[in-house]
This record gives structure tokens, sequence and C-alpha cells, in this order.
């Protein structure tokens, strides 16, 4: 049985090495979101609205997809306790980015999806000393 232990063992914050997680991928799936929503208002052609609607849709759950991972992946009781909000935060954004996608083409949904993903990167970011220059 000795042969299956580790001869060293380490302990990490993170499931891989510290670096690979950051809002910046939520965010820039949301910003699609919300500018495709803006495409979509000022387009009356059906065509190009169905194909904004899949686009929509498709980075709306990409953004939920990068916040889950922050939230179930990145972040630590520690940080639950420094920061009680996280969790509402967390599922008010997956929530919004769920909404986002599936039930709107409204850009202020994006905004507010935005405005989540920021908040949670505020976060974030401070559980890490700080955004890097």
């Amino acid at each position: 049985m000795s042969l299956l232990r580790p001869s060293t063992v380490v302990s990490a914050h993170c499931d891989l090495p510290c670096g690979v997680y950051d809002p910046a991928q939520a965010r820039i799936e949301a910003q699609s979101v919300f500018e495709m929503q803006k495409k979509y208002q000022a387009n009356e052609d059906p065509v190009f609205r169905t194909r904004a609607v899949i686009i929509i849709e498709e980075r709306s759950h990409l953004a939920k997809q990068h916040l889950w991972t922050l939230w179930t992946d990145y972040f630590k009781p520690e940080h639950v306790e420094k920061y009680p909000q996280v969790h509402d935060l967390f599922w008010r954004a997956t929530k919004a980015a769920g909404a986002t996608g599936a039930k709107s083409v409204d850009p202020e949904t994006g905004q507010k999806l935005l405005d989540l993903i920021d908040e949670v990167a505020d976060i974030f970011w401070e559980t890490k000393g700080g955004k890097p220059s």
C-alpha cells in the first residue's frame, strides 16, 4: 500500500494552479450577448434576427458556464466567510445569464448580466490581492 501513497503531499487553493480562473471569460461572452441584443433590436430582417437569437443563446450559456466554474471551482469557504453575498451574487448572475439567453432580446437584460459579472469580478480580484497590471 505504501507504493500507492504519494511521497509528497501538496495543497492548492484552486483545482489547477492559480491564474487559470478569470471572470473576464464570462464578461466577454456577456458583452457579445449585449451587443447582439442591440443588433437584434436595430434589424427587422427575420433571418438576421433568428441568427441573432441563436448567438445570444449560445453566448449566454457560455457566460453561465464560466460563472459556474468560478463559483464551484475557485471560490472557497474562506471567500464566502469574507464575502457572505457571494452565493447570492452568483445565483443572480447565473440566473441572469440563463434568462438573458432563453427569454430576452432586450439589451437591458444583457446590461444587467454585465453588471452582475462586474460585481463578481470585483470580489474575485479582491480575493487575488488586486487586478494584475
